[in-house]
């Protein structure tokens, strides 16, 4: 039997010690961020990403015990439990193993066999199957039952045909061989359902596609899946994909006769058990494994989907912070006006207004004119621009701005839209702005994640951030519980000031829940700032568990004790002031003293319950107490005069940012409109098995144009400067790449999403958008046939 703890050591490499005390926090109610921050001589050191592995783990290793229990009673219970079945129940080590061991003893409907073996059959079965000399015709008139629905020797021999059949495809070591080698070895057919040409366009490239099945990528297996699903594609399995047309059987039913021992030398009984062998692959096993494959298919497909998107996501809100000043932000429109509002450095609306410099108003002067006044009266530093519809027209509006206002020195950036219209019209929303108009709050949302993007971007459903691939094709239960973990890895990673933090941003902090949150912002409403860490232990229902949990997350900046703004977590306080009093100083003064702390030697501050690790962490937190670990706030600048697709030209070399890493490359905003793909052999000189490896969601990059087909909205891109532009006659600019839809941009230094006009999935890609993405990974696949 699985044991737990054995088995998470071996897949993590780590001791048992270190696992099963990793066990009995979580189990305690402790949180991973809070283990990992702070409880690291009990686990050994175990990180953020073992202890969610760990986690995970757990429920599914304590699921499979409970299932093994539940099928090792369910067998015993019917009498059938041997001492050889037990151990193979009890050395099983997947949930498919599990069944496949139990699939003769579950309860089921009855079936064409129960129905023979009910007939009394199964004699004749046993007898044809053991002596290949008996004759199957004589031997079934003995057998004729009328009554039981067997009335001649054709309907005995079928029975006891099926008794055999079923007794075969319920053999789970045969099962086990069968199921490893056509994973190894089988190959993925899709065909055109007849009629669904025009209609399935957009699955084109899969209409008569095959590949092998261990080889197909996951972004290609959702593809093929959600074109099967909307009824386009006809999928199936190919067991033999190298044998020759003309060959009626399949090599299994080889492998079938021989693991039964079964030889055929035109005995009387060999035809009759040749064909029970042949529909048992046909009709019983054939079947099951393409359902079973398929699955395991679309199971490893939606991890793999599942975890870019948990990494784009993770780029995106540890994107760097622009930090608390005034920003005027504008969310663009064409005829409804630009919606403009600025916020002071801590978020708070200032002003709001709307504008109509593109047609039809062409109130151009008149804009420019109010928005440098708007940004002159209240001293703005920071322009964010919404990267929706005439994005790139107020982007030259701002420019104009900027000039009148030179000895201002402001900054323009374009940002993300994503999920902007989902908070516009949220609850939360409606509660912070109860009189402001939608539009506002959306112009507000651009602004506050130009200023912070973690902290404005938790106040929305991470799946309707939109850096993902088919995250609308995947286990929804499965991406909601990956991406909440990866918001509150993020935000406990960079903590929360107490005193300004919002009720949603609280909320992830380790320990809180929504209420607790929400306590914790009425209590600093009624009753002021908080002026320590211990204060918060008067807020309502924050008991001892929470606050051990939460407490070396919140900052409590300028308190009465020094130590609240930093992450050295309350309960080694005492270790920091032993640190401070052997050295005859102040905790006040060794905090940011950089040259004493590295003097240091943390072995000399260690105790029963403080080991190494803590004690070296302490020090390193009075260094910078609070320190930020987002990188430096910076941003791209896009070319003048490139602003439509069909502006640029083969070999321009442009600035960007890259708006999501999927598995075949990157896509990367250069502020047309419409995002170009980098494929995965255009981001680096060397060998890049995972474009994460190379590009993050965010990151500012410089791109060559290698070819653009401006009527499909096409652009490839490639980050290897020196690479030549390819000739017509070497490839058509729709084979190679293929453009990103213009939802999923951003241009601020780390920062990605979905346009806010366009979160829907498509067929060809699953990340909202048209069908450009559709275009993309048909793009890719073509690229990858050529290879």
């Amino acid at each position: 039997m699985l044991h737990v703890v054995s088995t998470i050591a071996e897949e993590l490499n780590v001791r048992e010690a270190q696992v099963k005390a990793a066990i009995a926090l979580l189990d305690e109610g402790a949180t991973v961020p809070f283990i990992a921050r702070y409880r690291k001589e009990v686990t050994g050191g175990l990180d953020d990403t073992q202890l969610r592995t760990l986690a995970s783990r757990v429920v599914y290793l304590r699921e499979f015990n409970e299932r093994r229990d539940v099928i090792l009673k369910s067998i015993n219970d019917q009498g059938k439990l041997t001492d050889t079945l037990r151990q193979a129940i009890a050395q099983a080590q997947s949930k498919t193993e599990l069944e496949d061991l139990y699939l003769p003893f579950k309860p089921k409907r009855r079936t064409k066999g129960q129905i023979a073996i009910e007939a009394g059959l199964e004699p004749l079965a046993d007898a044809l199957l053991n002596d290949a000399n008996i004759d199957p015709e004589q031997q079934a008139a003995q057998y004729i039952n009328a009554e039981a629905g067997f009335s001649d020797t054709k309907a005995v021999l079928e029975g006891a045909r099926y008794i055999v059949m079923e007794r075969f495809a319920e053999d789970a070591a045969l099962l086990k061989s069968i199921r490893q080698s056509l994973w190894q070895g089988a190959a993925l057919q899709a065909k055109v359902a007849p009629g669904k040409e025009q209609e399935g366009a957009k699955f084109r490239d899969y209409f008569d596609y095959q590949e092998p099945l261990r080889k197909v990528p996951s972004h290609r297996a959702l593809a093929l899946l959600r074109g099967r699903n909307e009824g386009v594609l006809q999928l199936q399995l190919n067991a033999d994909p190298d044998q020759d047309d003309s060959i009626r059987s399949s090599q299994f039913e080889h492998v079938i006769a021989s693991h039964f021992g079964l030889r055929f030398n035109h005995a009387p009984a060999d035809a009759w058990r040749q064909q029970a062998v042949q529909w048992t692959w046909r009709i019983k096993i054939l079947p099951r494994m393409e359902t079973d494959l398929l699955g395991q298919l679309r199971e490893d497909a939606e991890k793999a989907a599942i975890q870019v998107f948990a990494t784009n996501l993770k780029d995106l809100l540890m994107a760097a912070p622009a930090g608390q000043r005034v920003t005027l932000g504008i969310d663009p429109g064409l005829r409804t006006g630009i919606k403009a509002t600025v916020v002071d450095g801590t978020g708070k609306l200032l002003t709001q207004s709307t504008y109509f410099p593109h047609p039809p108003q062409n109130a151009w002067d008149k804009t420019v004119r109010a928005l440098a006044a708007m940004c002159h009266l209240h001293k703005v530093e920071l322009i964010a621009i919404g990267n929706g519809t005439a994005s790139r027209e107020t982007d030259r509006l701002v420019a104009e701005v900027i000039k009148q206002l030179a000895e201002q020195r402001l900054t323009k950036v374009v940002v993300s839209e994503a999920g902007a219209s989902v908070y516009s019209a949220s609850e939360l929303a409606a509660q912070e702005f109860p009189d402001l108009d939608v539009s506002y709050r959306g112009a507000v949302s651009i602004a506050r994640r130009l200023q912070d993007p973690l902290a404005e971007l938790v106040k929305i459903e991470p799946k309707a951030i939109g850096v993902g691939q088919y995250q609308h094709d995947v286990s929804q239960s499965l991406l909601a519980d990956s991406l909440d973990a990866v918001v509150e890895d993020c935000v406990n990673a960079v903590g929360v000031d107490v005193n300004t933090a919002s009720a949603p941003l609280l909320s992830r902090i380790s320990g809180l829940s929504r209420i607790l949150a929400q306590n914790i912002v009425a209590h600093r409403d009624s009753e002021g700032a908080f002026d320590s860490r211990k204060a918060l232990l008067k807020v309502a229902r924050m008991g001892p568990k929470s606050y051990e949990q939460a407490a070396g997350f919140l900052r409590v900046m300028q308190g009465g004790n020094p130590l609240d703004g930093s992450a050295v977590h309350p309960e080694a306080y005492p270790v920091a002031e032993r640190i401070a009093a052997s050295n005859q100083r102040a905790v006040a003064d060794i905090i940011g003293d950089v040259s004493f702390l590295r003097g240091l030697n943390p072995a000399d501050y260690i105790d029963e319950t403080f080991g190494l690790p803590t004690v070296t962490d302490i020090i390193k937190e009075l260094e910078k107490p609070g320190r930020d670990p987002r990188p430096e706030f910076k941003t791209a600048t896009f070319k003048d005069g490139v602003e439509t697709i069909s502006d640029l030209k083969p070999g321009m070399t442009l600035e960007g940012v890259a708006t999501n890493i999927t598995n075949f490359g990157a896509f990367v905003d250069i502020g047309v409109h419409q995002d170009g793909l980098v494929h995965i052999s255009a981001l680096s000189h060397d060998f890049v098995k995972d474009p994460h490896d190379v590009i993050k969601a965010g990151d500012v990059v410089k791109v060559k144009v290698l070819e653009v087909d401006a009527p499909r909205k096409r652009i490839s891109l490639t980050m290897r400067l020196d690479d030549e532009l390819p000739t017509p006659d070497k490839a058509a600019v729709n084979d190679n790449n293929a453009n990103r839809p213009r939802s999923n941009r951003s241009h601020q230094g780390r920062s990605g999403g979905a346009n806010k006009r366009n979160e829907r999935a498509t067929a060809g890609g699953g990340a909202p958008g048209n069908a450009a993405m559709g275009n993309a990974l048909a793009a890719a696949f073509a690229n990858a046939k050529k290879k």
